[in-house]
């Protein structure tokens, strides 16, 4: 006979549960996952969750019948970001694992996207069983187009398939309306490749988090929304310098000649818009969180020092290139990249020193004994 109470856990990692049916999770207990199962089923009698839900309570009831000392409970993720889905499943487990005091645990999942929280489970109880539940359908014509639908009704998958058709639509029309057609293949494939690429490398996350912490410092009175409004219009405007600039020196050269005239006009604005929005971080920590200001007390530095490395670096290789009429010899060129990597040095070296001294000095006043040490 299992030693120890085992979890019945069910999985819902892109939270189903409290999108459609709005059920606080975790749930916990018999009653409570039937409960939660109905609630669902009644929003959306076809969501496969309503399955892995009823199959973790009918395991829970086998288990239970047989002696076992078991419990079952769901938890669920987020629905439009995996990565906050997952902590949050990370947290809600300890918890169950705390209240149930459950020694192993059988995970019951809906399908593989589901089997990605498994590691994360791991971590935190022993799994001594997975069960992945498949709903038992007729794969005819109908029944595809009807996921189909169902899938695009979806946010997550609509976002990134009909974002991209309608993107590709639209650029298309646009171009043939402006009298250049035969750049309309040329337009919608590059705009969707940015897209991807957008998409791929998590950069949406990346904006929802500054659109987060920006809407967190408007709220709550900090001194960073400042600050991050300031650097908004300086990196808008360090983007239009360096597309200016690339229209200005314009010719046939490389892809990569292109992006280095883009660095040349834009990198000190948008690095000035790095310094600027990680002052009034800095700020803001001095006031509310002092012992996070080592912590951050370096991002102007680093930001000032890739800043000047890249705008030496970039100069140097467009005046090696004979680029027409571009204002900087080979010689001043060289000049600017020796001076742009010590300037970039120096600073990144200033930046380790003054944190070092906020670290020292927050370590002297957190620990009043040091002082009289020294």
């Amino acid at each position: 006979m299992q030693k120890g109470r085992t979890l019945i856990l069910s999985v819902d990692r892109d939270d189903d549960i409290g999108f459609k049916g709005k059920i606080e999770s975790p749930v916990i207990g018999r009653a409570a996952c039937l409960k939660a199962g109905n609630i669902l089923g009644l929003a959306d009698p076809e969501d496969s969750d309503v399955n892995a839900i009823f199959m973790a309570v009918k395991i829970y009831d086998e288990l239970s019948a047989n002696g076992e000392d078991v419990e079952v409970a769901v938890i669920s993720g987020n629905h439009m970001h995996m990565i906050e889905g997952d902590r949050k499943i990370a947290s809600s487990l300890e918890y169950v694992v705390e209240q149930t005091g459950s020694t192993s645990c059988i995970i019951v999942a809906d399908g593989a996207e589901d089997e990605f929280v498994i590691p994360i489970v791991q971590s935190k109880i022993p799994v001594s069983s997975i069960r992945r539940v498949v709903v038992s359908q007729m794969p005819n014509l109908e029944g595809t187009y009807y996921i189909i639908k169902k899938l695009l009704n979806d946010p997550k998958i609509s976002r990134l398939v009909m974002v991209p058709l309608g993107l590709a639509m639209l650029l298309w029309a646009i171009t043939y309306l402006v009298g250049y057609p035969q750049i309309a293949l040329i337009t919608v494939v590059g705009v969707i490749g940015i897209y991807l690429l957008y998409r791929g490398f998590g950069l949406d996350e990346i904006l929802t988090g500054f659109i987060n912490a920006l809407h967190t410092s408007l709220t709550r009175g900090k001194y960073s929304f400042i600050t991050y409004i300031a650097g908004i219009l300086l990196i808008i405007i360090g983007i239009a310098l360096g597309l200016m600039n690339v229209l200005l020196y314009y010719a046939e050269i490389g892809l990569l000649l292109y992006f280095l005239i883009f660095v040349y006009g834009a990198v000190l604005w948008i690095a000035l818009a790095g310094i600027v929005s990680s002052v009034g971080i800095i700020i803001d920590n001095f006031f509310h969180d002092r012992e996070g200001l080592a912590k951050v007390i370096v991002f102007p530095f680093f930001i000032g020092a890739v800043g000047l490395i890249a705008y030496g670096a970039s100069i140097y290789v467009i005046s090696m290139s004979n680029i027409p009429d571009f204002p900087f010899t080979t010689t001043t060129a060289l000049q600017y990249i020796l001076f742009g990597t010590l300037g970039g040095l120096a600073c990144a070296f200033a930046g380790v020193g003054v944190q070092y001294l906020i670290n020292r000095y927050l370590e002297e006043h957190a620990n009043p004994e040091i002082i009289e040490l020294i």
